[in-house]
């Protein structure tokens, strides 16, 4: 069987999901207005390049970067509809909007069981991703604005962790050694 030459994927989902969960945690947290800035994000490298990515990790066999990043750049596009109802839809309502974010929550837990044969830096986004989507689904569950501000805070850690194991893999690959650490799967 010949080694597979195939550049690794994930470095790109991973930035695309960083840098758009930092920038929607911004909003969340109170920091900024959601705007086009956050949507064209979320469409370009929230969606296409962890879509892209996903593709790219079935390609190699990886059964976990191909469902995590398929998955959550195609959450990333269905929230742009959810805000943006182009096909005549009504706005979703806090209810909605809450069982959309537990379901989320509830399959990012899942997902977060199989990190834990993954680095610590793989486990830090995706424990921390857990929390976030359950504390967006608990604040639109109750109407309680500090929740939401602390998802935000939650979802800003989750982001910049997430950018720095993109950050960590690539130029970990480039000088051939672990220059940045992601710790120990074991």
């Amino acid at each position: 069987m010949s080694e597979n030459k195939t550049a690794n994927p994930g470095p790109l989902g991973l930035l695309g999901f960083g840098m758009t969960t930092v920038l929607l945690n911004l909003h969340n947290s109170g920091i900024i207005e959601l705007s086009a800035v956050i949507v064209a994000m979320g469409f370009a490298m929230g969606g296409l390049a962890q879509i892209i990515a996903g593709i790219k990790e079935f390609s190699r066999n990886n059964i976990f970067g191909a469902t995590a990043f398929t998955a959550y750049g195609c959450f990333w596009w269905s929230l742009i509809f959810i805000w943006n109802p182009v096909f005549g839809g009504e706005p979703a309502d806090p209810l909605s909007m809450g069982f959309y974010l537990l379901l989320w929550g509830i399959f990012t837990g899942f997902m977060s069981v199989a990190t834990l044969k993954h680095n610590i830096a793989t486990r830090v986004v995706f424990f921390s991703l857990t929390a976030l989507f359950l504390l967006l689904a608990l604040g639109d569950f109750t109407g309680v604005e500090a929740i939401h501000v602390l998802a935000g805070v939650v979802g800003i850690v989750c982001g910049l962790s997430a950018i720095y194991a993109s950050v960590a893999q690539v130029i970990n690959a480039e000088f051939g050694k672990e220059v940045l650490p992601m710790g120990s799967h074991k």
